[in-house]
């Protein structure tokens, strides 16, 4: 184990987050509020770590799977602590166990939040609260690639540990390259969406809020409810948005070096199209008749659909209190999720596909058992090491969430809240159903709640294992064994 590949990176960890600090510090400044102090204070308690980390460089810069999946999980929870700090020293949320829950739900773009006013943060907490999610919508790591100094094929780790999906590859040889194109889109489509939103006479305050909780696929929102009180225009903009930002990014690589047959030849994203269309049509049938008209009917079926398969998190209405056929869809598509390789959480498309058709192959091999078949996904074979991690994923999020859904009835909640609950954050969603809902938030949650809701979101966002592989004894054996050394050498 190359512990200290993991300390240096935590410490370009801090140095980030130090810059990024700085951003709610300026707005701050502009709208003359005293609350930027605690985000300064916190940029250099950060700033000063994150000097003392990477004062000594590592002896070797090559670390494999096992260090990556340790460093991501690590630096998203040492960006989530450090985080939280500003929320917690101006009292604006006073327990840090909540203060931690927002900024954790920021930096995975979850969107649960405890805040029952959300307009009564200060504009420097409710930017940086939005711009979390901005941050952790690419992935802090994808980042790091591009700005810091490490070299070598191992690189890759770090990518594959952070980026969702079944499997994650390079756009171009270099990691370094790949990491730089998909921040270029990612700024470009940002960009996009605050002409759009400004050209709607937004804000520029909300136009970056919300942009950036789109973006992120998050769901903060600055206003009580959300993007309801905003006018039909910007809440087309959004959905649509959504829906981009769910889209795998190879697509737009793809795109913009024209090569069209193969970017609108993608199984995955022409399935994620057809499930959306499905699933507002069927809503839009189911509460067309409550809605007021026919188009407030399509828009909100739409916005929902866009908002809960891309694990956003927005809200134009209160969905909670729609029939149970179109809450059910709601449910179902929450553990779809968005394509791979997209700001999107959720189980992903391409790993529903690969389920679909592994069932379709067992099912054609007890009708011809002699007949070899094997999985394809866009004409090509899918590797067995797909669809073993697949399996196994499936199988490790069942039971995370089995039981997340048993520590979290602790508090005594309706099954629907518990359930949605866990759904909502290891998803990555944000609301849920019942006092998990849009209309409600996490803040009636205990403690002890709050925190398995916290590794829910973690796990969610890092697909499972990074965050898992830091309870293996094997790690902290090794780890152990290492010091215990060293001790006797002195």
């Amino acid at each position: 184990m190359n512990n200290s590949i993991i300390r240096y990176i935590l410490g370009y960890v801090l140095k980030i987050e130090t810059i990024l600090l700085l951003f709610p510090c300026t707005v701050a400044v502009i709208y003359k509020e005293n609350e930027g102090v605690y985000f300064l204070i916190t940029a250099c308690i950060c700033g000063i770590l994150g000097v003392l980390l990477t004062l000594k460089k590592p002896a070797s810069f090559i670390f494999y799977l096992k260090e990556g999946s340790a460093a991501t999980a690590l630096s998203w929870i040492v960006i989530s602590l450090f985080g939280a700090l500003p929320f917690w020293l101006s009292g604006e949320i006073p327990l840090f166990t909540d203060a931690l829950f927002e900024t954790v739900s920021g930096f995975t773009t979850t969107g649960a939040s405890i805040l029952n006013d959300v307009e009564a943060l200060s504009y420097c907490s409710l930017f940086w609260r939005s711009f979390t999610h901005w941050i952790g919508g690419m992935g802090v790591l994808v980042f790091l690639l591009a700005v810091i100094p490490l070299s070598g094929g191992s690189q890759i780790n770090l990518m594959r540990a952070e980026s969702p999906g079944p499997s994650v590859g390079k756009l171009v040889p270099k990691i370094k390259t790949t990491a730089r194109l998909l921040y270029i889109i990612y700024f470009g489509m940002t960009i996009l969406q605050i002409i759009f939103m400004l050209a709607g006479g937004t804000s520029l305050f909300d136009t970056l809020t919300i942009t950036f909780g789109t973006a992120g696929t998050g769901g903060f929102g600055v206003k009580n409810d959300s993007i309801g009180g905003y006018s039909p225009y910007i809440q087309w903009v959004v959905a649509i948005f959504m829906i981009l930002f769910g889209i795998n990014f190879n697509v737009y690589y793809l795109l913009i070096y024209r090569k069209w047959r193969k970017a609108l030849s993608i199984e995955e994203v022409h399935t994620y199209f057809m499930i959306i269309i499905i699933s507002v049509t069927i809503i839009f049938l189911n509460i067309a008749k409550t809605a007021g008209s026919a188009a407030d009917a399509l828009r909100h079926s739409f916005f929902q659909v866009s908002t809960l398969i891309t694990s956003t998190g927005f809200s134009t209405t209160d969905y909670d209190l729609w029939p149970q056929t179109a809450k059910t869809v709601l449910i179902l598509i929450m553990f779809i999720g968005a394509c791979a390789g997209s700001t999107g959480g959720g189980i992903k498309v391409s790993r529903i596909i690969i389920l679909v058709k592994s069932i379709k192959k067992e099912l054609g091999s007890y009708i011809h058992p002699k007949s070899i078949q094997k999985i394809k996904m866009d004409g090509k074979p899918v590797e067995h090491e797909i669809l073993r991690a697949t399996n196994v994923y499936f199988v490790a999020f069942t039971v995370i969430f089995a039981l997340s859904v048993l520590a979290v009835s602790l508090d005594n909640k309706d099954f629907t809240s518990n359930f949605t609950a866990v759904l909502a954050t290891m998803n990555n969603m944000g609301p849920g159903l019942a006092e998990a809902g849009p209309a409600q938030n996490f803040s009636s949650f205990g403690t002890f709640s709050k925190i398995v809701l916290m590794f829910d979101m973690l796990a969610g966002r890092l697909e499972l294992f990074p965050l898992l592989i830091l309870f293996h004894p094997g790690i902290w054996k090794e780890l152990f064994t290492r010091i215990r050394k060293k001790l006797h050498k002195k």
